[in-house]
């Protein structure tokens, strides 16, 4: 301008000189930030340290149980860990206790769900024109059977009741003289054509388990059948691993309810692939 001023828009860019004795002007400040929050921290870990000592000894003079006097001093630790540092609880519903009204409230409510389920049951039951083709547990057992399964299942229902063997050490058919060796010993993996042979026990748990088979104490008519069975290479091995063995002759069958499972989703003699046959099914 002309007489010499400076507009009085024009900005003053600082120097180095002025950038670094800012910045040391600021660092008192800082450190006493600092300082404040270490000497807070630390009181409050030595006040938490002392109380939860305090609540350590006098639960041990009333004889509370060591378990539950850690998940209650674990929680009161977490609660005031989070009051200091100011974080919120994010899921408050959990954190609520549930009244013994609401609890209540919420069993019964439960109980009004089985008891309507129930009723509606027994309504179909009475319906002389509902019809139910099959049990309610079919699907859901298919899902959970493996494919060597289904191949035991239908040993079952076209041989028949399978023999089975336990092997006791001892002659004496007497419990308190005798111990087990080896339970459960039979033919039906190979008898089923089952492409998993160690899982067979396994197998016999699990349809156990659905319901579709049981382990009867009682043996079979047939002698022929355990006389096979007990020279198979798995019982004399059993038999040779103690001193003195016998066998014990027991028997699996399918129940009426496997049975009749058996008849509904495993009908007949499933087909084995031939191996020249192509994805189109042609020889």
């Amino acid at each position: 301008m002309a007489d010499g001023s400076e507009p009085r828009d024009r900005k003053v860019t600082p120097t180095g000189d002025d950038q670094d004795a800012s910045l040391l002007r600021t660092v008192p400040g800082l450190a006493r930030i600092a300082a404040a929050a270490y000497w807070r921290s630390a009181r409050w870990t030595v006040r938490a340290s002392t109380q939860a000592s305090s609540r350590v000894i006098r639960a041990a003079v009333a004889g509370q149980e060591p378990g539950e006097l850690f998940r209650s001093t674990g929680a009161e630790i977490r609660e005031r860990t989070r009051r200091v540092l100011g974080i919120s609880d994010s899921r408050p519903e959990e954190r609520a206790v549930m009244t013994p009204e609401a609890a209540e409230a919420e069993r019964e409510e439960a109980r009004k769900s089985l008891r309507e389920r129930g009723e509606e049951l027994l309504r179909r039951s009475a319906d002389v024109n509902f019809d139910e083709d099959s049990h309610p547990a079919y699907t859901r057992i298919l899902e959970d059977l493996a494919p060597d399964e289904a191949r035991i299942l239908r040993l079952l229902a076209e041989g028949g009741p399978q023999p089975s063997v336990d092997v006791r050490s001892g002659l004496v058919p007497l419990k308190s003289t005798s111990e087990l060796v080896a339970a459960g010993l039979n033919m039906i993996g190979p008898e089923a054509g089952c492409r998993h042979l160690d899982d067979v026990p396994a197998y016999l748990n699990n349809l156990f388990r659905l319901g579709l088979i049981w382990f009867s104490s009682e043996p079979l008519p047939d002698p022929l059948s355990y006389q096979v069975l007990e020279a198979q290479p798995e019982v004399a091995a059993a038999m040779e691993s103690a001193g003195h063995t016998r066998t014990v002759r027991r028997s699996i069958h399918l129940t009426p309810f496997g049975r009749d499972f058996c008849e509904l989703c495993l009908p007949g003699e499933a087909r084995e692939p031939d191996a020249g046959e192509d994805g189109n099914g042609a020889g």
